[in-house]
């Protein structure tokens, strides 16, 4: 049976390594770019399960079931393609601000416990013991007092563009063949006298594709695709700018370096003294063109500075922007059949937790493939 996927961000090069263990298949990734570009190549890579919010639900399993599946696969790939995957297992630590709702992190710490899972909340004199670079006194009054800190030391962080090239490589040991620099050009050829309809083929810059099955993991190149298959799924961009800082030392204990959050600003060790910080998010404000805007870039810079005032001293060796797929008017993401088609799947429109449900979405294609597709079509999933 021959699969087609469109996209080789993390979501596409994922489905494609997960479907490459399954006997029986030939297995083919096409992408207009290079793998890990797009979204992926801008994302920080913290995976916020366990604190995040979401507590039942598909959203929470697809969260579960990918920080699980994490803790494998790093592994398995490295020690498949002998690459280093740069994987933070030292937790998330989210700040508590004042005017913050305590109660709601005691729920949910409760509600943690309740499914296997440890969140811890500290007062200020713990959180100033182990993390001394966070300023509890709000010296710059830039932000609001913080009044603790909730510490997550199940959730990870990890390096998007590593993971993506480690999942083709892997991939590819397995079989499947990757085509980079093909676009496709249209959809001809379905069959439009039946219900659902059957996609024969695609049109590409080296020819005409067929497959059993298409996966559309194209994020927001998933939107001019369904157009040539008259079933445009609307996606839009969401841009977000991130920084890398150098301090030129670990900040705090060398030895305890969690992604610390606070405010939606993340400050993210990556080693050798170098921090990410980000990210903004900027929404069009005419079509669909956003030029990054340098005053909420520095915004974030000044949050992160006020919750770790020695950032201040930090050279900043480089900037960048990304744009995010944001399904219009429904919840991210988009999993499932396309409609009104038997064999073409979505897989898109993760907005900001693309890297994060990645194993998860990969784990659902394969199964409405697996399966021969019975199920309950559609499936949006709240992000």
């Amino acid at each position: 049976m021959n699969v087609v996927i469109i996209g080789c961000g993390v979501i596409g090069a994922t489905i494609a390594y997960e479907l490459s263990q399954v006997k029986g298949l030939k297995i083919t990734v096409c992408d207009r770019q290079p793998p890990a570009q797009a979204s992926t190549g801008a994302a920080l890579g913290v995976l916020m399960g366990a604190i995040s919010q979401k507590i039942k639900g598909k959203a929470w399993q697809m969260r579960h079931t990918s920080i699980q599946r994490y803790e494998t696969l790093i592994p398995e790939l490295e020690a498949l393609t002998g690459r280093k995957i740069p994987f933070n297992r030292q937790g998330i630590l989210s700040l508590c601000l004042e005017d913050e709702n305590l109660q709601a992190w005691e729920k949910l710490v409760e509600i943690r416990h309740s499914q296997g899972w440890h969140l811890e909340i500290w007062d200020t004199a713990k959180l100033q013991n182990i993390c001394p670079q966070v300023d509890i006194y709000d010296g710059l009054r830039l932000h609001k007092k913080i009044t603790g800190a909730v510490y997550s030391p199940q959730d990870r962080q990890l390096d998007p563009t590593a993971l993506t090239l480690a999942l083709v490589e892997a991939a590819q040991q397995n079989g499947v063949t990757f085509k980079f620099g093909v676009a496709v050009l249209d959809a001809p050829n379905s069959t439009p006298e039946s219900y659902p309809q059957f996609c024969n083929q695609l049109e590409t810059r080296e020819g005409k594709i067929v497959a059993d099955w298409f996966v559309i993991a194209a994020g927001l190149g998933s939107t001019p695709l369904t157009a040539k298959l008259n079933q445009m799924l609307d996606i839009r961009p969401v841009l977000g700018q991130a920084l890398q800082m150098r301090v030129g030392h670990p900040l705090g204990n060398a030895d305890f370096q969690p992604v610390i959050t606070g405010n939606d600003v993340h400050i993210v060790p990556v080693g050798g003294g170098d921090y990410w910080v980000g990210a903004t998010v900027e929404f069009p404000s005419n079509g669909d063109e956003i030029p990054p805007n340098r005053e909420l870039l520095e915004s974030i810079r000044e949050q992160a500075i006020a919750f770790c005032p020695e950032l201040a001293t930090a050279t900043i060796l480089r900037t960048w922007s990304g744009l995010r797929p944001r399904p219009e008017g429904r919840p991210a993401p988009v999993i499932g059949k396309l409609p009104g088609f038997s064999n073409v799947l979505l897989a898109t429109g993760h907005y900001r937790n693309g890297v994060l449900l990645a194993p998860a979405t990969a784990y659902a294609i394969r199964e409405m493939i697996v399966s021969q597709g019975v199920g309950n079509g559609e499936w949006g999933v709240g992000g």
